[in-house]
């Protein structure tokens, strides 16, 4: 098997373990289990945890930004309905948490690498959103919409009741 798609199906076994339980869901030995394969296949594409910790966050971040797009010529609330279907879709097709914000929850134990790309991806969404909202004619902060579906997703899934989501989040 190429050496991309394996790194992909690591990525791909280690992403389900971690929206499922978070930094402490994984380890080489389980996604090794996943993928079938050896924990020194695992090994050969991420030298620690961290380092696939530190991917897995980078690909997430890439891959929600490119589902995005491009935020100029988007107005403010076009741009909120990309980010809010974003979340919306990971709790109702899903059916897991925002990867990120798994991590983020637990920050004070994640490697410094992996917890400046959960930053990154923070700071990506925030980004997205300012340059859409450039206009100031945006009902809510950029910062206020971005806790709020978190904060919503949390809630629907810890209460396990997706019209919470939708009800946190209409506008």
């Amino acid at each position: 098997m190429a050496d991309r798609q394996m790194r992909d199906r690591i990525l791909d076994a280690a992403e389900a373990r971690a929206r499922r339980g978070g930094y402490n869901a994984f380890s080489f030995r389980e996604i090794a289990q996943d993928v079938g394969v050896s924990s020194a296949a695992i090994h050969y594409h991420f030298a620690a945890k961290a380092d696939l910790a530190a991917a897995l966050t980078l690909r997430y971040t890439k891959r929600a930004l490119e589902r995005l797009g491009d935020p100029a010529g988007l107005t403010g609330a076009a741009a909120i309905d990309r980010v809010h279907a974003l979340f919306r879709d990971a709790l109702t097709e899903d059916d897991q948490m925002c990867l990120c914000g798994l991590f983020a929850a637990e920050r004070d134990i994640l490697p410094a690498g992996v917890d400046a790309a959960v930053a990154g991806f923070f700071q990506a969404i925030l980004a997205y959103l300012r340059a859409a909202m450039r206009d100031g004619h945006a009902p809510d902060a950029p910062e206020a919409v971005l806790a709020k579906l978190e904060g919503a997703l949390i809630l629907a899934r810890t209460m396990r009741d997706v019209s919470i989501f939708h009800k946190a989040t209409a506008r």
